[in-house]
């Protein structure tokens, strides 16, 4: 609620400082119905503009509630001037703060060279309203392949030291190869001062995990214009002949320093998000994301262009945490706050202007771009694409939302492809051969081949939760239950009960019955199952009660042999082969060899007992 506070503080102002033409055009408006379209200095970032690539992607964010109608959006009258630009229409965004949506402004967009724009949408799943990202696909695709969730990322940290200053690391990915994934190591490559390299990644949907390859893309000072975001109050963008035309422009100094990535959502955003709570939501500074969680390319050719300042890394952390601690150090959230903070000591700090009327970013130093009019005419056909956009979001929408299945959440690398058509895009890049001399993109990097031979790691989680590592953990309880793998560990355990139980038994009963043992070599298992059934087979009583009894005798003949290591354990089992054969009684009471040569002491014994008792008896008769 603090945003819509603060615009509600200084309607007056912002419209006296700035202006009547607050960036709404609309047909019969009121000047007092302007008063609910309320300009933003912070809030998402246009996916069309830049794209998170995160190592572990995850699907996107779920809110309670449905997003609006897509709103009327006319373009500027001013626009970049090329041949190689677009209009890219505007969507809705949640807005975590005031708990509803705000409107993400369309951008003004250099197209990457040979690609075409796959646009985002907000979908029903099944905790609510979930967000899939937009993305730049390949300009000659017709079809689109969704694959399983990629396994875990590897090789994420650069492979030794730079073989020059003009050299930065790419990272490795994850390639589906003949229906399984490899991994395709990271690689040095050549920097470009006006060009920023896209690594491959892959964009999360309903229906499985798309990748998209590496591309070259304009460096964020030439890639176009970026605006501020607005929010409306209830019932301002529903009413008849509403339409909403863009003024107010992003600073790019102020984006660069107070830039954030949220890879649950897969935007970037911009502004006054230093807040410790904003960390719980999944908001990270760029130096915090890159190469910890992700590549952020804007980052990454920051940090080459300050190669020579060897303290430029620290003093991006030490200038986040300074605007952490102080909230005075934070750059406004609205344009009515902006322009209080320019009648203070403040107005001469550059990271506190974030919008800037789009007729004074003409020539500046920070986007040195052209500009050239755009007619009414032209405004009114290029404000048509936003249907022809909604049109390419409902067939993208149709093809992935309710096609999930088990097959396409499953994360097991024997999981099958499924491909689809890809529903022509309205937005498509100029192939590089077809641009003008100094425009088209430097050469695609030639990277490494994937490894074949290494098994990667299964996914860390899915959708965000860590499910493979909750499955692993039934797969172990069950393993013990297999014998055969498990058997040097668990069988000597179970030996001695069924051990004991038996030797009692074979007192009172005949030992030679313990000769067709062997049969039963997996009776240490089901050992009781295994009693019943011999016991319905012969008529006599004793047989099947001595068959089971000298049962666990045989299994230790045969266990020795996978356990090199016990041989004590199996030495004394061995040796009673020969005991049962001269007298099963005294097995109980020793089982080692010297067993037999106590066996004839009884015996004397037994005989002095009865001489003296038959010697009496003939005394009485002589």
């Amino acid at each position: 609620m603090y945003l819509r506070q603060v615009s509600r503080l200084c309607p007056i102002v912002a419209l006296v400082v700035f202006g009547a033409n607050f960036g709404v055009h609309r047909a019969m408006a009121a000047p007092a119905d302007q008063e609910g379209v309320n300009v933003l200095t912070r809030g998402p970032v246009h996916e069309a503009f830049a794209e998170v690539i995160s190592f572990d992607r995850e699907r996107g964010l779920v809110v309670p509630s449905a997003p609006p109608d897509a709103i009327s959006e006319l373009p500027p009258d001013q626009k970049p001037a090329g041949t190689n630009v677009a209009w890219i229409p505007g969507y809705w965004a949640w807005d975590d703060d005031d708990g509803d949506y705000l409107w993400v402004t369309g951008v003004w967009r250099f197209l990457p060279p040979g690609r075409q724009w796959v646009a985002g949408y907000w979908g029903k799943s099944d905790e609510g309203y979930q967000w899939t990202s937009g993305y730049w696909a390949d300009a000659q695709a017709s079809e689109i392949e969704y694959l399983p969730q990629p396994p875990e990322y590897v090789n994420a940290d650069p492979d030794g030291n730079s073989p020059g200053e003009n050299q930065i690391w790419i990272p490795g990915v994850q390639v589906w190869n003949e229906n399984r994934y490899a991994a395709r190591p990271g690689y040095w490559a050549k920097m470009q001062a006006d060009w920023t390299w896209i690594p491959a990644h892959y964009i999360a949907t309903p229906r499985g995990y798309v990748f998209v390859d590496g591309y070259w893309d304009y460096s964020v000072n030439r890639r176009g214009v970026l605006f501020a975001p607005v929010s409306f109050d209830a019932g301002v963008y529903s009413q008849q002949g509403f339409s909403y035309s863009p003024v107010y422009a992003i600073n790019m100094v102020a984006f660069i320093g107070n830039l954030f990535l949220r890879p649950n959502y897969g935007h970037y955003y911009f502004g006054d998000y230093y807040a410790a709570n904003y960390e719980g939501m999944g908001f990270y500074p760029a130096y915090a994301f890159h190469n910890q969680r992700g590549y952020d390319p804007f980052y990454a050719q920051q940090r080459w262009q300050n190669r020579q300042n060897r303290a430029w890394e620290q003093n991006v952390e030490t200038q986040f945490r300074n605007r952490r601690d102080n909230e005075d150090a934070r750059p406004p959230r609205t344009l009515a706050a902006q322009v209080e903070l320019a009648k203070g000591a403040k107005s001469k700090d550059e990271s506190f202007v974030v919008a800037t009327p789009l007729s004074q970013l003409k020539g500046s130093k920070e986007q040195p771009l052209r500009f050239e009019t755009v007619t009414k005419a032209e405004q009114q056909k290029l404000g048509q694409g936003g249907k022809e956009i909604g049109n390419h979001r409902a067939e993208r929408q149709k093809a992935e939302a309710g096609a999930a299945s088990s097959a396409d959440k499953n994360t097991s690398r024997e999981s099958a492809s499924v491909k689809a058509k890809l529903p022509l895009s309205p937005i498509v890049a100029k192939a590089p051969d077809q641009l003008g001399a100094g425009q088209a993109p430097p050469k695609i990097h030639e990277t490494p081949k994937p490894d074949l031979k290494a098994d990667p790691k299964p996914a860390a989680k899915v959708d965000g939760k860590p499910i493979p590592k909750v499955a692993a953990k039934p797969t172990r309880k069950d393993e013990p239950a297999v014998d055969p793998k498990d058997e040097p560990k668990a069988e000597p355990k179970r030996q001695p009960k069924p051990g004991a139980k038996a030797e009692p038994k074979r007192d009172s009963k005949p030992a030679p019955k313990a000769e067709p043992n062997p049969e039963a070599k997996p009776d240490p298992k089901p050992s009781p199952k295994a009693e019943p059934k011999p016991e319905r087979k012969p008529a006599p009583k004793d047989e099947p009660k001595a068959e089971p009894k000298p049962q666990p005798k045989p299994a230790p003949r045969a266990e020795p042999k996978p356990e090199p290591k016990p041989e004590p354990k199996p030495a004394p089992r061995a040796e009673p082969k020969p005991e049962p054969k001269p007298v099963p009684r005294a097995e109980p009471k020793g089982e080692p060899k010297p067993e037999p040569k106590p066996e004839p002491k009884p015996a004397p014994k037994v005989e002095p007992k009865p001489a003296p008792k038959v010697e009496p008896k003939p005394g009485p008769k002589a």
